[in-house]
């Protein structure tokens, strides 16, 4: 039966005895409102882990002062359905006053590539995400942390903090989950109306449609970039944040197609903003 914890120090206790008794942990950092998205990250920590801890915490640091964090969907009751159907075996809910207790104060910085992209429009966000999951490995203690590529830039600052401040522990990064359309699952798709819904599915059509620029051979990013924007554009609402083709590795802008890159959008339709990114190895 999964135990439900919201204390630190009792999440850290167990989490130190589970490691004396050479149980493996995985994790999955979530801010709840939970989909198949995050149910699947749950599930490859069942297979490859003894003891499953999902964390479910909206996190106010990595919020704008005009973004959305008392609107953000939550559903307690639900996540805790999920997270137990998924085979975990431990929901842990900390309050915001545990987690921050007198208010943030100490924060975590990954240079060099969290102010673009992501970071560029929205300034502070990648600071209390670096920030909060530092926090997390610090009271789960896992041995593998399990992220969804759709926020790739999130991975790439996670993967740099691990490495920089020598965590010991594994972050795995697990293909973005799609509905049958090809909308990237995302807890803030609820936003959308059923007209937007369907606007929505440009995003994945223009990763596609640079995609398929990339594998006929051209190799010019700008006539990438300027065909991705044209499919999105063509629906009612949307405007674009930034398209880019990148290097999965440094998030540098390419200017011309490789072996290796990313496509990254970043798009408001009307008031909801979506991203979503595709992996050409």
């Amino acid at each position: 039966m999964m135990r439900t914890i919201s204390s630190i120090k009792e999440m850290q206790a167990l989490a130190e005895v589970l490691r004396r008794e050479g149980r493996r942990i995985g994790f999955v950092p979530t801010m709840g409102y939970l989909h198949e998205g995050h149910l699947s990250l749950m599930q490859k920590a069942r297979e490859e882990c003894d003891i499953v801890v999902v964390s479910v915490f909206v996190n106010p640091t990595q919020f704008g002062p005009s973004e959305d964090f008392d609107r953000y969907p939550r559903d307690p009751d639900g996540d805790s359905m999920k997270c137990e159907s998924a085979g975990a075996d431990i929901l842990f809910m900390p309050e915001r006053e545990d987690m921050y207790p007198g208010g943030p104060a100490v924060y975590v910085m990954v240079e060099g590539v969290s102010d673009i992209l992501e970071g560029a429009v929205r300034p502070g966000h990648f600071r209390g995400v670096a920030t909060v999951v530092c926090k997390l490995f610090n009271i789960v203690k896992p041995h593998r942390a399990y992220f969804g590529q759709k926020d790739f830039q999130q991975c790439v600052i996670i993967k740099r903090m691990v490495a920089g401040l020598d965590m010991d522990v594994e972050v795995v990064v697990m293909p973005t989950i799609r509905e049958p359309d090809g909308l990237a699952m995302s807890s803030r798709n609820v936003y959308l109306s059923p007209e937007e819904r369907i606007a929505a599915r440009a995003l994945y059509r223009a990763l596609r449609r640079g995609e398929g620029l990339i594998r006929s051979g051209t190799k010019d990013a700008a006539k990438i970039k300027q065909e991705m924007a044209a499919v999105i554009l063509d629906e009612k609402g949307t405007t674009i944040d930034y398209i880019e083709i990148a290097d999965p590795e440094t998030l540098s802008p390419l200017h011309t197609a490789s072996d290796r890159m990313v496509l990254l959008v970043a798009v408001r339709i009307n008031k909801t903003r979506l991203i979503d990114n595709l992996l050409i190895l």
